[in-house]
């Protein structure tokens, strides 16, 4: 390399220098290059954009008193009135009335359109909080027509006065003035007073518009003020009459069937809604309503009709002929129309759970495993499909009793909301089923932290402690909350009857363990029902009970271990 050379001459060089008789020499400074000896000048077509890139940023941070004198310099430096807009735009948006001003008369300069100009008054008023001169601009504005009234009904729903901005409006929407304006823009004046607390004003102008126009949407709004109102026998006349006058109207006959539904008039809404034109939510609620009101008839009939529907249309409620389909016990065929929903629908992903579900039921576990598990490896980026996959997951693992699979999907289903206090309850369950009474413990406990009055996670925990036989009083009391809570809870009852068993009262578990049977005849809960039937020296009954338990669920281990105790 050549640097050791170098160094070597001038080392030389400085070494044979003469020491003596030769003055200090000067130090060479290199001329000056020809543009640097000048001052830069500051064009004004610099200082504009210097202007413009400090409103940039300051907008950018969320100042916009500073973005806006920043624009307004720009736009007084140059012929641009879109600056003058911005800036004014940014000075009626933080309430800075004189800079508005000055914003306001530059855009006139530079040429602002007269509508522009009468909208940004309009504005301005408001924010300077001029009662006069923002009567004055609206009047003015909706002078302009539909358009100005667009603008002006946008102003006003902004408006962070809204005691002025309600005054406004009742200026500016009256019946006289509104005459020959479409049917919508008295409908939108009403909602925005209401939306404003002025609720005689829209009231009063719902009222005007049903005179004026009678359409099916003013009847609908006026029905539904006067709900929200408290005038329910005014909403229903509301409603009658407009189906009257539109007797085929989808919207009025939806409200209308609903509220029939809600008084227990479930004929009549399904009445209502089977005549007339038909579209996805007449369809969906003849669907709920029949389902709640369990009319297999009407069920059968929708789904008939839903199936005769073109194939272009019938693709469209496949999700819902699904549904229908399970309600009719039609699992097979739940799956075809399940399988139909594309995967990128809105109903997309609840099909692929549903079908997954129901490959399960019927016999295909693997099928609904492997589905489960793509559903969940596919949707990890959206915490809330990732949650609803991870809880099929779990749900079909606990369905084969295969508990370490089932906490190890509550686990990844909690990742994402560890306080889903749903999921630590039933993480809680595996993991007593599992015979990790600890953790199960752990998990009842830090529910019922979060929410001491919830009954289930009572009945759980207090049921564990029993199970394992461990703090027995503390079992005891909160069973006895639980039972006051829900006498008639066939669970509780049968943690209850339990509780009695272990204390050794057995008299007081077979009465309590006898109602949760009676209740619901399951396997578990025959099996302590035998116990304490046996403990007692009814010996035959226990038998015959445990019989009843096994023909229920062979596969129960409580129901196994006791029929190895007492012969099969």
């Amino acid at each position: 390399m050549a640097l050791p050379l170098i160094c070597a001459l001038l080392s030389a060089c400085a070494s044979t220098a003469p020491r003596m008789g030769m003055p200090d020499a000067a130090p060479v400074v290199p001329p000056a290059q020809p543009l640097a000896r000048l001052p830069a000048p500051v064009t004004p077509q610099a200082a504009v954009m210097a202007d413009v890139m400090h409103g940039d940023f300051a907008l950018a941070h969320n100042d916009l008193s500073v973005a806006a004198r920043a624009y307004l310099r720009a736009a007084q430096a140059a012929d641009n009135p879109e600056l003058a807009e911005r800036a004014l735009d940014l000075a009626i948006a933080v309430r800075d009335v004189p800079l508005a001003r000055q914003a306001l008369a530059r855009w006139q300069a530079l040429g602002a359109p007269v509508a522009g100009v009468r909208q940004a008054r309009a504005s301005l008023a408001l924010a300077a909080g001029n009662r006069a001169d923002a009567m004055v601009a609206f009047t003015q504005l909706t002078g302009q027509g539909a358009a100005g009234w667009r603008e002006a009904l946008r102003a006003l729903a902004g408006a962070r006065d809204p005691v002025l901005a309600g005054t406004v409006l009742e200026h500016i929407a009256t019946p006289q003035r509104l005459a020959g304006q479409d049917d919508a823009l008295w409908l939108a004046c009403s909602e925005l007073g209401a939306h404003l607390g002025r609720r005689h004003f829209a009231r009063t102008l719902a009222a005007a518009s049903v005179r004026h126009d009678g359409s099916a949407a003013a009847y609908l709004w006026q029905a539904q003020l006067r709900q929200a109102d408290g005038d329910r026998a005014g909403a229903e006349a509301s409603l009658q009459a407009g189906l009257r006058r539109h007797p085929r109207n989808i919207p009025l006959r939806l409200v209308r069937a609903a509220r029939l539904a809600e008084a227990g008039a479930s004929p009549a809404a399904l009445g209502l809604l089977d005549n007339g034109p038909q579209n996805h939510d007449t369809y969906a609620l003849r669907a709920a309503i029949a389902a709640r009101a369990r009319q297999q008839p009407a069920l059968r009939a929708l789904y008939a009709e839903l199936a005769r529907l073109p194939a272009a249309r019938r693709g469209h409620e496949a999700y819902l002929l699904g549904q229908l389909a399970e309600l009719l016990g039609q699992p097979r065929a739940a799956l075809r129309w399940y399988a139909a929903v594309p995967a990128g629908a809105e109903h997309g992903f609840a099909a692929a759970i549903r079908r997954a579900v129901l490959l399960d039921r019927t016999g295909q576990t693997v099928a609904a495993r492997t589905l489960a598990d793509t559903l969940a490896r596919e949707s990890f980026e959206d915490p809330r499909h990732y949650r609803q996959a991870s809880v099929l997951q779990a749900e079909l693992a606990q369905r084969a009793r295969d508990w370490p699979r089932a906490i190890a999907a509550y686990n990844r289903a909690l990742l994402f909301d560890p306080d889903a206090w749903d999921l630590v309850y039933a993480r809680g369950v595996s993991y007593a089923e599992a015979g990790r009474t600890t953790d199960a413990l752990r998990d009842f406990h830090r529910v019922l932290a979060a929410q001491p009055d919830n009954v289930d996670a009572m009945n759980a925990l207090g049921f564990t402690l029993v199970d394992a036989d461990r703090d027995l009083p503390e079992a005891g009391v909160l069973l006895a909350r639980a039972l006051a809570a829900r006498p008639d809870d066939a669970a509780i009852n049968d943690s209850w009857g339990w509780l009695q068993y272990r204390l050794g009262d057995y008299p007081a578990a077979v009465t309590a363990l006898r109602k949760a049977w009676r209740l619901q005849a399951s396997a578990e809960i025959g099996a302590h029902l035998a116990h304490a039937l046996l403990a007692s020296g009814a010996r035959a009954q226990a038998r015959q009970i445990l019989d009843a338990a096994w023909r229920i669920d062979p596969h129960s281990r409580s129901v196994q271990a006791l029929r190895g105790q007492i012969g099969s």
